[in-house]
């Protein structure tokens, strides 16, 4: 997050692709989201008590919400900032952690309540019928409302210059910034006030010339609600793979079965993206979640052989460091703890600090 925040301009490369396309920090979600799911299968493999596993769960998903608003929701300000505090008709109300923690909780009540057959590892997919017929019936509401409401003409008043803009739209399934129905459901349920007022998409060339088409003032939500059911799906994708490692014990088994659920999904997710369906993460499109979920378990598998196969623990120490306390990194880096602590090293002045010199001598040239 501190190389996307502040190093983001400077190389574009890993910073949020403005639109279609992905970038390096596209896949961050994604890998949080199949992690969490591949986690849950440990932890679920034998549940005693549904009920009580399923108020643990709960209470788990709403603190995580509930932190995830007070580090995003604008309580917290920059680090040019001495203020803080947010007005509560402002307060942006969806973020990352809850993302993670919707996520989480609709896998999670999967992996608790719905049925499973015997096991057969001959017939390993057919065992979770019932999680497939969710990822179906999820991807399918996804795309029904995505691709089949109506969005009309719609008003909004600017933040910055408290200025009336109007976005001419009346269309049906289109996927531009201004009029996909994924941001006109956050506007009706939520309300644009509550919205994240410095959209990715501002990035784009359209919204740097002289003649701005209104919608690049506008807030958008990237982790809207629409675009959350297919961030479970991803949580559920990698509850899958979890269950492999819970029932196969031979490690030419794991892997055979992971590359093949992964490759599976690579080329399914390329192939949408080829007939027209982009790689978009603020709307988390199906090709995008097909192509990242496949990624990460191509990349859990080679961690897994360079862990478990080759036993070469030492080099991955420090991702496991990091996977143990990334929710405490998380909080250091969007409070900006972490960068005040960093620039509070500084040479002679106080402007003298790495912090301020990329700020000043890097990000603006």
């Amino acid at each position: 997050m501190m190389l996307v925040d502040y190093a983001g301009s400077i190389f574009p490369i890993i910073a949020h692709s403005p639109w279609n396309g992905l970038h390096l920090a596209d896949f961050v979600m994604p890998f949080f989201l199949f992690v969490a799911g591949v986690s849950l299968a440990i932890v679920y493999k034998k549940v005693p008590d549904r009920i009580q596993a399923s108020w643990k769960v709960v209470l788990r998903a709403l603190k995580l919400f509930f932190l995830g608003i007070l580090l995003q929701g604008g309580y917290l300000h920059g680090v040019t900032s001495m203020t803080y505090g947010v007005d509560i008709e402002r307060l942006r109300i969806l973020g990352i952690l809850q993302r993670i923690a919707i996520g989480y909780l609709v896998a999670a009540l999967c992996e608790i309540w719905l049925p499973r057959r015997r096991w057969r590892k001959e017939g390993f997919p057919g065992n979770y019928l019932c999680h497939w017929f969710i990822v179906l019936s999820l991807v399918a509401v996804y795309v029904g409302l995505l691709h089949g409401l109506y969005v009309p003409d719609w008003k909004f008043i600017s933040a910055n210059n408290g200025g009336i803009y109007e976005v001419k739209c009346s269309v049906r399934g289109d996927l531009q910034p201004g009029c996909n129905s994924a941001g006109m459901i956050d506007r009706y349920i939520l309300g644009i006030q509550h919205l994240y007022n410095k959209p990715v998409y501002r990035n784009l060339k359209v919204c740097n010339t002289n003649s701005v088409p209104s919608w690049c003032l506008a807030p958008f939500e990237p982790e809207g609600i629409l675009s959350s059911i297919t961030a479970a799906v991803s949580c559920i994708l990698g509850l899958q793979s979890g269950h492999i490692l819970v029932h196969f014990q031979d490690h030419k088994e794991r892997l055979y079965n992971w590359s093949l659920l992964s490759f599976s999904f690579l080329a399914l997710g390329l192939l949408l993206s080829l007939i027209g369906i982009p790689l978009n993460k603020s709307l988390y499109t199906i090709s995008y979640l097909l192509v990242t979920s496949a990624t990460a378990g191509i990349t859990f598998c080679l961690l897994y052989v360079l862990v478990d196969v080759c036993g070469w623990r030492r080099l991955t120490c420090v991702l496991e460091w990091m996977g143990k306390h990334s929710l405490s990194i998380f909080i250091l880096v969007t409070s900006n703890i972490a960068v005040i602590m960093i620039q509070g090293f500084y040479w002679r002045a106080p402007e003298n600090n790495i912090v301020h010199w990329i700020i000043t001598h890097v990000a603006h040239k």
